[in-house]
């Protein structure tokens, strides 16, 4: 009995061939995945190793949202309530370099040192343009540098209004109150936030003209003029 099917490779000369090996079929297309062409267009390390990640995050992000009411809408809706209460808190209690208030001190002189009247003429500058926050500020830097030049008060650096306001009224008792309170005023504009207006720098500048006439005790300098 003849076999039910060939053993080898039969052809028709009218036609294709009916029956073929896989092997060499195999191996011609392992030769041709093989080029370089094949292998550039492979994503690299870096791109499989992103496109793990954003699987990653995509699954956990799916997990969140199932368990969320809503799904996803229920999700958009957590972290715009998230958001507006981080919004909230931030106005209300301000940045975390301003959350401790007036009271967080630092140095009076942040840049080169100037005279009086250099820091004077900042301040009426600014002024003018109605920038009262830094004419506050530089009106009182022109007050203890004042102080400096008449040796009612030792140049140093990193001294902050509140030092020089207590050590100046040693010298001028009949303005220690006013002092400080410049010294208060400077701390609240600089480091807690607080506008100035032109009341406040209206009162610093008679303060600095009243400093300018007004005599040391003689008991406790010796020096000053």
């Amino acid at each position: 009995m003849p076999p039910l099917l060939p053993t080898a490779r039969r052809t028709d000369p009218s036609g294709p061939p009916v029956g073929a090996d896989r092997g060499p079929a195999r191996e011609e297309a392992e030769r041709e995945l093989s080029r370089p062409m094949y292998e550039r267009d492979e994503p690299s390390p870096f791109r499989r190793a992103l496109d793990w990640l954003w699987d990653r995050v995509t699954d956990l992000l799916d997990g969140v949202a199932v368990r969320t009411p809503g799904g996803w809408v229920g999700l958009l809706i957590v972290a715009v309530l998230v958001a507006a209460l981080v919004t909230v808190l931030w106005l209300r209690l301000g940045s975390p370099r301003n959350a401790a208030g007036p009271r967080g001190d630092g140095a009076l002189f942040t840049d080169r040192p100037r005279t009086a009247a250099e820091h004077r003429a900042a301040a009426a500058g600014h002024a003018l343009a109605s920038r009262w926050t830094p004419a506050v500020q530089e009106r009182t830097r022109a007050l203890v540098r004042a102080l400096e030049e008449r040796a009612l008060l030792d140049v140093r650096p990193g001294r902050t209004a509140t030092e020089a306001a207590a050590e100046a009224g040693r010298h001028l008792p009949a303005l220690s109150a006013d002092l400080a309170e410049a010294a208060t005023l400077f701390n609240a504009v600089t480091y807690g936030s607080r506008p100035a207006d032109a009341a406040d720098y209206a009162r610093v500048s008679e303060l600095d003209d009243q400093a300018a006439r007004t005599r040391p005790t003689l008991s406790t300098t010796g020096t000053a003029r």
